[in-house]
């Protein structure tokens, strides 16, 4: 059975005293009463990272309901289901927040729900009881405004209206299991400070990027949506960057050892998320050919999206297994890195990072190989990730040096897809010689492509050396 998926974007509201919810116009929606059993470890190690997993009944029927983090918004996971065990569909796209650890209920509430549907939105009264068995421990009130269809500014406007009836703005105000058990809320990434020394800065780093390395593991494992599986893999780029980076601060052995277990998870995401981009450009360019000629190329989309769809099973059993789970544990531990001993300002990794990069680009001479341009940009990403690393020593300066370099890096990009793109059709072409003369349409296309990234490359770098040259001031 498929899991129903829904994009949660609303706006909490606190009541007011003798607070009723205006007449708005819309749908009275009927009464409701469901109980809700939150599960988490005994720990709250879902609630730590904003992940919501509970059983709800209403009516006599039950359903399981798991709300994963998605930007500013969340996203509902729904699927029928007894209360003995979560749907397996769901345990696995928690595996990397458990990691074998065991699922206890944490808390048990009883919702009376009253709303309105008005404008693409649901408004709703929720009457709150946390229950200890039959007996309730405590109250709360508070008023949702949930969008169901149209933008961001029909929330707004309503919560506007909303405010003017006696609703209060409620920025404090959590999601209920967190109010249930007195927590804050989920478990904010600690700033770093312009004055933070070097081995606390390195700490947060690996810190943050785990924590942005957990919150895409779900949607890499649900696989319909690109943009996941990327993330996932910047993040684990930018831990192996920062490890290099950060070496002699680090303790060495400590350091490479796991800079080479993320090496392993890098080369496990690669493969599907390069045909992720392949495909993804494919069709663009094929759909511009017109459709006669993409008739004769739908061949070439069917064999990569076989491959891709081979390529995630492949992904799947990674992150399915132990050395993945293994080395979450020491990303986890890695926030309190061991260190060498030795006190380097990040900015000054950063310098060394950026002359190497300069270098890289003065052997390049005026028509480089197009695997020479692949590894100048290969350098240009460590370089950049050197400086969001001492970003809070850098300042400004450092901001306009990853700006530069993030231009530099999609040009370089742009002429690397191209590459590959044309290396992928002549080697589809002799399994369907029929399509040679849309295949050379296609390639000719790529070629244009790869010809603007070799005339752009060297303007974009003399910015990025520029920008290096005043961040080392």
């Amino acid at each position: 059975m498929r899991m129903r998926e829904t994009l949660e974007r609303e706006i909490k509201l606190a009541p007011g005293e003798g607070f009723v919810l205006p007449e708005l116009g819309g749908e009275r929606l009927p009464p409701r009463v469901f109980v809700s059993t939150y599960h988490d470890t005994p720990e709250l190690r879902l609630a730590e990272h904003g992940v919501t997993l509970r059983h709800r009944v209403e009516d006599g029927a039950g359903l399981w309901q798991l709300k994963l983090p998605a930007g500013a918004a969340r996203l509902e996971l729904e699927l029928t289901g007894t209360p003995a065990r979560p749907p397996a569909e769901m345990l696995v796209l928690l595996t990397a927040y458990l990691r074998s650890r065991e699922l206890v209920p944490v808390a048990r509430l009883r919702t009376r729900r009253e709303g309105v549907r008005v404008q693409g939105a649901e408004i709703v009264d929720d009457d709150v009881a946390v229950l200890d068995g039959q007996h309730v421990e405590r109250r709360f009130r508070e008023i949702e405004v949930e969008l169901r269809e149209g933008d961001e500014r029909t929330l707004r406007r309503l919560a506007k209206e909303l405010r003017r009836a006696g609703a209060k703005p409620a920025r404090e105000l959590r999601p209920k299991l967190y109010r249930a058990l007195g927590l804050a809320g989920p478990a904010a990434p600690v700033a770093i400070a312009p004055d933070t020394a070097p081995r606390e800065a390195i700490g947060l780093a690996f810190e943050q990027q785990y924590r942005a390395l957990l919150a895409h593991d779900p949607g890499t494992r649900r696989g319909d949506d690109a943009e996941e599986l990327h993330r996932l893999r910047v993040a684990t780029r930018r831990l192996r960057a920062y490890l290099r980076a950060a070496r002699p601060l680090l303790d060495l052995s400590w350091a490479e050892s796991l800079r080479a277990e993320l090496g392993w998870l890098g080369s496990s995401l690669g493969p599907a998320r390069d045909l992720d981009v392949l495909l993804a450009h494919l069709r663009v360019e094929i759909a511009a050919l017109g459709e006669d000629d993409a008739a004769y190329l739908q061949g070439l989309l069917d064999t990569l999206a076989a491959e891709r769809a081979a390529a995630y099973v492949a992904l799947a059993g990674a992150l399915d297994s132990e050395r993945y789970l293994a080395l979450l544990d020491r990303l986890e531990a890695a926030a309190a890195p061991p260190l060498s001993g030795v006190e380097v300002p990040l900015a000054k990794l950063w310098q060394r990072e950026a002359r190497k990069t300069r270098r890289a680009f003065a052997r390049l001479g005026d028509d480089p190989r197009d695997d020479e341009l692949h590894a100048a940009r290969i350098r240009v990403k460590r370089a950049r990730y050197a400086a969001d690393l001492a970003a809070h020593e850098l300042g400004a300066r450092g901001a306009s040096f990853v700006s530069a370099a993030r231009r530099l890096q999609d040009v370089l990009g742009d002429h690397q897809d191209a590459v590959v793109a044309e290396e992928r059709i002549r080697r589809w072409l002799p399994s369907a010689p029929g399509s040679a003369f849309a295949a050379g349409r296609l390639v000719q296309r790529e070629r244009e492509r790869r010809a603007a990234a070799r005339a752009a490359w060297p303007a974009a770098w003399r910015r990025l050396d520029e920008a290096a040259r005043r961040a080392a001031r």
